[in-house]
């Protein structure tokens, strides 16, 4: 209940008081010839106009930061590094603690669990002015009753112009209800451990369905796990590795094929360059 309330706080925050660049999220979208996959950047630099910066935190943690300040985390546990900085918006999911916190800082404005009473799922559509962000549930396995029914969230951000998902902690190929709510998606993180989350070949295969014009790998635990994945998507996709743990990304400068970009985790630094 505590974080079904906290969920229903949706009070536009004073930094993302401005109107949203319309997305495509729910519509099919054509590939973009010619643009050019945008810079590492650090995440404590201004973000430009039209842009959203990407940076891998740690696991299944990204820090998604906008033009208009809004800074928002993924599969957040509470810890986010050597940072004081307080996110105005925090997605979880439960299927292992690496995933959510019991006891987020109450200074967060918006704590969005991806799970609710057992078997029932959650509904989020949180409109921030700036960004949007919802959800579509899927099942997890539980050691409880082997299915727990809408037990992880693939959380997606709507924001200038762009449609970023976040598939969670997957269980299960997306039915056809569910592909069809998550709609495009200009950039989806997955992940890629092949075992404690779906099988290598059907996240590839939910990959080639969703045909993101980026990819970024989580939730591999080391090269060699990486290295399964990348050699599954090569045919299909291009590979980048960034080198880094961030990028920002814009509407007007998507690959113009499918890529995998390859972000190295490391955890928030104030004043830190990347």
């Amino acid at each position: 209940m505590f974080f079904a309330c906290l969920a229903l706080i949706a009070a536009p925050l004073t930094a993302a008081a401005q109107s949203r660049t319309p997305s495509h999220c729910i519509a099919l979208a054509a590939d973009i010839d010619g643009a050019q996959y945008v810079h590492r950047a650090s995440f404590d630099v201004t973000v430009p106009d039209e842009t959203v910066r990407i940076h891998y935190v740690a696991h299944a943690s990204f820090l998604l930061s906008t033009a208009g300040g809004l800074n928002m985390v993924t599969d957040f546990t509470g810890f986010l590094g050597g940072s004081d900085m307080i996110p105005d918006v925090v997605t979880m999911n439960h299927a292992h603690g690496t995933h959510w916190t019991a006891n987020p800082d109450p200074a967060i404005p918006h704590v969005l669990p991806g799970w609710g009473e057992f078997g029932e799922g959650i509904d989020h559509r949180l409109e921030l002015g700036e960004v949007l962000v919802r959800n579509v549930s899927t099942d997890i396995r539980s050691q409880w009753s082997g299915t727990e029914k809408n037990g992880n969230s693939i959380f997606i951000f709507e924001v200038a112009g762009l449609c970023i998902g976040h598939l969670g902690h997957l269980h299960h190929e997306p039915n056809a209800e569910q592909y069809a709510a998550i709609g495009r998606l200009d950039v989806v993180m997955a992940a890629v451990d092949g075992g404690s989350t779906v099988d290598l070949p059907t996240m590839i295969r939910i990959l080639q369905r969703l045909r993101s014009s980026i990819v970024i790998p989580m939730h591999w635990f080391g090269e060699y796990t990486l290295d399964l994945f990348l050699t599954g998507m090569r045919d299909d996709f291009a590979i980048v590795d960034v080198q880094g743990p961030s990028l920002d990304v814009s509407l007007d400068r998507l690959p113009g094929r499918p890529t995998i970009m390859v972000l190295r985790p490391r955890y928030l630094i104030d004043n830190g360059d990347d």
